[in-house]
């Protein structure tokens, strides 16, 4: 079994940045396949940024080139850097987890852009 817990939410500026961390409990971290969602007021949960546990990301179009996922295995942590903030932005973030069968989730973290 996973635990994840998400920080590092908050208010920022249109433009600014913002680093969430996602710390994980339990075993066999490594092997999960990490990610980022979020889900903005009245719209379903989408897709941020996933990382292997070898380190290979995805990102979504919205998101590419703007913010970075990075994961360390020896802490169990994910990180999620986002640059160039946008309104678009605001959202509850989730920390995901998945391998095989398993899918967990954080509680989410709230990031507020405002314009």
């Amino acid at each position: 079994q996973l635990q994840l817990a998400e920080s590092g939410g908050g208010l920022v500026q249109h433009g600014g940045s913002l680093t969430l961390s996602c710390s994980a409990s339990g075993s066999f971290f490594s092997i999960y396949h990490m990610g980022w969602y979020r889900q903005a007021p009245g719209k379903e949960r989408e897709f941020v940024a996933s990382i292997l546990g070898g380190g290979k990301t995805r990102y979504a179009d919205s998101t590419k080139g703007r913010f970075t996922i990075s994961r360390d295995n020896a802490k169990k942590t994910v990180n999620l850097q986002m640059n160039s903030l946008e309104p678009e932005d605001t959202a509850v973030y989730y920390c995901n987890g998945r391998y095989d069968e398993r899918n967990y989730w954080g509680q989410g973290t709230q990031v507020t852009v405002s314009a």
